[in-house]
Order: structure tokens, then sequence, then C-alpha cells
């Protein structure tokens, strides 16, 4: 009986290792840095408050990564520039503020609401600013933090990484900053994360 079981496990097992093993190179995966991988395994998400595919992907896939990330696996996100002309690189700093406040969670699912259930438009800083004191944050920290070495470093780091993972769209995800998981071929957002996962182990 245990040894049947076993075979059981076994065939059961067999699809997934083989479905792991078919994942490619230049099909499901782009190498964008032929260089070492980060230090630690992690998963970045880029995107931008300005994409409504984003915010499908924050409100059904981002809270399923960070139920089933793998132990030791890290969750990053990047707000990228190139979508939403000169506001593109003001959320990008209303991103980093929220981090270094922290409170990216509730200000982030703000600023998707905002801009796409309620339709606001925001044309300044001072658009952003009012949000986040909306949402219970002190002018006087937002003040503090909006041209804080900081926010400022953070914003560097989001730009150069976006520069270096070669994006055309977003949301997309780049594991270990040096494997960009292609969309083309991907059928669901369950298989998007198996080969995000199967990348973080990779270079192990």
């Amino acid at each position: 009986m245990k040894k049947a079981l076993l075979m059981a496990a076994a065939l059961l097992l067999a699809p997934l290792a083989a479905t792991a093993a078919d994942y490619k190179e230049g099909v499901h995966y782009t190498v964008i840095n032929e260089g070492p991988a980060t230090s630690k395994p992690e998963i970045t998400e880029f995107f931008s408050f300005f994409c409504g595919h984003c915010y499908n992907f924050s409100k059904t896939v981002v809270p399923k990564i960070e139920k089933t990330l793998p132990e030791g696996v890290a969750f990053n996100q990047a707000h990228v520039e190139f979508i939403g002309r000169e506001m593109g690189t003001e959320m990008s700093r209303a991103f980093a503020i929220a981090h270094q406040l922290n409170v990216e969670k509730k200000i982030e699912h703000a600023i998707f609401v905002a801009i796409h259930d309620t339709k606001q438009r925001f044309t300044s800083q001072d658009d952003i600013r009012m949000l986040f004191i909306a949402n219970g944050v002190d002018g006087k920290d937002f003040d503090a933090a909006a041209n804080s070495f900081m926010v400022n470093a953070q914003m560097s780091k989001m730009k150069r990484d976006t520069e270096n993972a070669k994006l055309s769209g977003v949301p997309a995800l780049v594991v270990n900053g040096k494997y960009r998981v292609e969309t083309g071929s991907i059928k669901s957002y369950d298989e998007l994360l198996d080969i995000a996962y199967y990348l973080t182990s990779k270079d192990k």
C-alpha cells in the first residue's frame, strides 16, 4: 500500500517537474543581465499607477504573491516613469515617499482608486500631497520626505532598474535582477508566478 502511494505521488509530481524543466530562455523568460544575480533571491514587480492592468494586478496577483512567496525570497515593487508623461516621474516620487513613510499599501491603493475609479486628474505634486493628507499623512512629513536623499535614491534606483530590465510594458516581473518573465506565451497569472518562482532558484 505504501509503495502504491509513493508511486502515485511520484506520478503527480512528475508533470510539475517536467513543466518547470520546459521553461525556456527566450520564450518564457529573458536574461537581462549576463552578470551575477542578486545576492539573495527576489522578485520585483514593475508597475505604473496610470496602468489599468497594474491596478488589476495589485488587487488579484500581488496578494497571491505575498501569500505564496517561497521562503527566503523577497518581493519588491518599482514604479516606472515612462507612462503618464511628466506625472510619471511625480508618481514614482509618490511611491518612494509612501515607502519611506511606511504607508505604501494605503497610498498605493488610494492612488489607484483615485485615477481609475474616481477619475481624478493629477497635474502636480500638490495634488499628490493632498491625497497623502486625505489618507492620514501629515503635510510636514510629506514635505520632509519629498526631496529627501532616501526618496531621490529610491527614484534613481527604480529608474535604473527599469532601464536595465528593458521593459516595453507593465506590469512586469523581474527575478533576481537577472531574468524578465515574458508574458507573451503565458496563459494565466498562475503560470506567471510559477515561472517567477522557478527562476528564483535557477542560480542556486
